[in-house]
């Protein structure tokens, strides 16, 4: 089952697409058919195929790295 997390709003940046009418219609008809919001339909997709891409890492895996990251202290030789 996948891990549970929130991001705050304020974490989230904002930004401007152009989108043709035809495509921005069948999104937001997607999104309405899956009981999310047109916005929420795009960052679903964005994250799928940026999984897909390999260029995306799991929240778990990025947790991982950070852990591991961190637990490691400089040597004062």
């Amino acid at each position: 089952m996948p891990e549970l997390y929130t991001i705050n709003m304020s974490d989230k940046k904002s930004i401007i697409i152009r989108i043709d009418p035809r495509k921005l219609k069948a999104l937001e008809k997607w999104a309405a058919d899956e009981l999310r919001s047109t916005n929420s339909q795009i960052e679903y997709l964005l994250e799928q195929a940026l999984r897909k891409a390999g260029r995306l890492k799991s929240v778990r895996e990025q947790g991982l790295e950070e852990k591991e990251y961190t637990s490691q202290s400089p040597q004062g030789d």
